[in-house]
């Protein structure tokens, strides 16, 4: 099954995040193809959390062309977020990077 293109998902993504009543924008475009996707959830207490790919090693192949995801910092501060997506960035500048604003901290991505 061909995977859609980061450009097409990151759309999708944002509309269904406005449909489940979050506000979500997109921080920082990356590759239209096929670019790794970040989410950043701002709790609006001043908390964090930061979702990014999953591990390939993690994925399971049953021909599913889902995208995983894993929390990777949880109610983190801004500082913290800032340090991880910069290193990311410095290793893949092709990353895209989505920030979605709920107050219960709900996102609606699939994790592994």
């Amino acid at each position: 099954m061909v995977r859609v293109t980061s450009a097409f998902w990151v759309s999708a993504f944002v509309r269904r995040c406005y449909a489940e009543g979050a506000a979500a924008v997109v921080v920082r475009r990356g590759a239209e193809e096929a670019g790794a996707i970040m989410v950043i959830v701002d709790r609006l207490d001043g908390t964090l959390d930061l979702y990014s790919p999953a591990p390939q090693s993690e994925i399971v192949q049953d021909g599913s062309s889902d995208r995983l995801f894993e929390r990777v910092l949880e109610c983190a501060t801004a500082e913290a977020l800032r340090e991880r997506t910069d290193r990311e960035l410095r290793f893949d500048p092709d990353i895209w990077i989505i920030e979605v604003e709920d107050r219960d901290g709900r996102v609606v991505v699939n994790s592994a």
